[in-house]
C-alpha cells in the first residue's frame, strides 16, 4: 500500500491506496478534519468497514498499533454526520478533485509551490539547451557528411560489394519486416549510422546524369545487427529503439 498525503483547508489528510489502486483513507485524519471533538468514538459510530493497517502490509511508517483506515464509503458516513458547514466543501473536494486524480494516475498531484515551479521552469531551460545542443551536434554531423561526400568516389555501375538505398530496403523488409521509415532513420539519421561507400551515376536516359549512393553489405549487415540487438519487443511484432521514436514493426529480433 501506498500513502499520499494532501491538504484540505490547512489540515493534513492521509490517504492509501491498496494493491487495486482503490483510496483508504486515514480515520483520524478525516474525523478530525470534519469537527468532531471525539475522533475515536466518531469512527466508531459512524464507520462499518473500519480496517487496522499495520507496519508488515505498508510501505511506510505507522504506529505500533496500526492505523484505522476507511474505504470510500465510511468517508461519506463522516461527512453526512459532521456538523461542519465546510463538510459539503469537504466532499466537493474528495469526490470533483481528489479520487479522481488519484484513480487516474494514482496519486494526488497538488499544486506546485513557488519553488518546485520555478525549478520546473529551470529544467525546462535545460532541456531545451540540451535539445539544442544535439541539433547542432546533428547539423555538424550532417556538414561532415556534405563534405565527405563531395569527395566520395564515383562509380559507374554499383560495386558487388555494395547495395543502393531501393535494394537494402528489400532487404531489410525480409529480414526483419523493417519499413522503409526505419531504414532511412538507420541509414541517415541514426547516431550510428553507416557511412555511405560512394555514388553510381544512374545509367537511365532520364536520369540526367544524377548519381545515388550505396553502401557496403558488410557494414549494412552490422548496423543492422547492432540497430535489431538494441531493439524492445513490446508485441510479437512491435518493438521500440533507446533513439527511435514511436514502435515499429520487427519481426525475426537477432538474439541476444
Amino acid at each position: 500500500m501506498n500513502l499520499i498525503p494532501f491538504i484540505f483547508n490547512g489540515a493534513d489528510v492521509r490517504v492509501i491506496t491498496d494493491t487495486q489502486g482503490e483510496p483508504w483513507f486515514v480515520a483520524m485524519d478525516v474525523a478530525s478534519t470534519l469537527g468532531y471533538a471525539n475522533t475515536s468514538d466518531a469512527v466508531a459510530r459512524h464507520c462499518k468497514a473500519v480496517q487496522i493497517l499495520k507496519s508488515q502490509d505498508a510501505t511506510f511508517e505507522i504506529p505500533n498499533r496500526g492505523l484505522q483506515i476507511i474505504p470510500e464509503r465510511d468517508l461519506y458516513r463522516l461527512i453526512m454526520s459532521s456538523q461542519l458547514e465546510s463538510a459539503q466543501e469537504f466532499e466537493e473536494w474528495v469526490v470533483g478533485d481528489v479520487l479522481p486524480t488519484i484513480r487516474k494516475t494514482g496519486s494526488y498531484q497538488r499544486p506546485m509551490t513557488p519553488g518546485e515551479q520555478l525549478l520546473a521552469q529551470a529544467q525546462a531551460v535545460i532541456n531545451v539547451e540540451r535539445q539544442q545542443a544535439e541539433q547542432q551536434v546533428a547539423l555538424e554531423r550532417i556538414e561532415r557528411r556534405v563534405e565527405d561526400l563531395s569527395q566520395t568516389t564515383v562509380w559507374d555501375h554499383c560495386p558487388q560489394n555494395c547495395q543502393s538505398l531501393t535494394r537494402i530496403k528489400e532487404t531489410m523488409l525480409g529480414r526483419h519486416g523493417l519499413s522503409g521509415a526505419v531504414v532511412d532513420y538507420v541509414l541517415k539519421v541514426w547516431p550510428n549510422q553507416p557511412n555511405p561507400a560512394g555514388m553510381v551515376r544512374n545509367g537511365h536516359e532520364e536520369a540526367l546524369g544524377s548519381q545515388y549512393l550505396v553502401w557496403s553489405k558488410s557494414h549494412v549487415t552490422a548496423a543492422f545487427h547492432r540497430f535489431v540487438s538494441e531493439s524492445t519487443m513490446v508485441t510479437a511484432t512491435q518493438a521500440t529503439h533507446p533513439y527511435f521514436e514511436g514502435r515499429f514493426r520487427l519481426v525475426q529480433k537477432v538474439p541476444q
